[in-house]
């Protein structure tokens, strides 16, 4: 099986903001990574070159394929940031319907700046993404 390329690193989230993002990208990483820290309670660590993450899950489909990933992250892009909230988890179109100016995917959701988004409406997308994964994919 070929080995993961997203996998926790041990580079600094700080170094990556620096040398990734202007300044306004900056402000809205710090105020994702000050939101996913609340709802996760999981300090912020880069995982692969660009996605900075937030707690760790064991998946494994039934195809026997599995690893580890980040319970929720983002990671700033040139089009836009790219959140990883499971988008598609119950009860996250409606809360959709109430975000602002967005894209979504099964899992991401693509914002290109925080002030065109409701703040406490993201709060609850990533919350209940979190549960989700946690539901699916528990501890052992």
């Amino acid at each position: 099986m070929a080995e993961l390329k997203t996998k926790a690193t041990e580079q600094s989230v700080e170094s990556f903001l620096d040398k990734a993002t202007n300044e306004d990208v900056r402000k809205d990483c710090l105020a994702i990574i000050k939101l996913m820290k609340k709802v996760t309670g999981s300090k912020a660590k880069m995982w692969g070159p660009s996605i900075i993450g937030f707690g760790k899950y064991h998946y494994k489909y039934e195809s026997g394929h599995e690893g580890d990933m980040c319970l929720t992250g983002f990671s700033p892009r040139k089009q836009n940031m790219a959140l990883y909230i499971m988008a598609s988890a119950p009860g996250q179109a409606e809360l959709l319907k109430k975000l602002g100016k967005h894209k979504a995917t099964k899992g991401c959701l693509y914002i290109k700046q925080l002030k065109d988004v409701d703040i406490a409406v993201l709060e609850k997308l990533i919350s209940r993404a979190v549960d989700y994964v946690k539901k699916k994919y528990p501890d052992k």
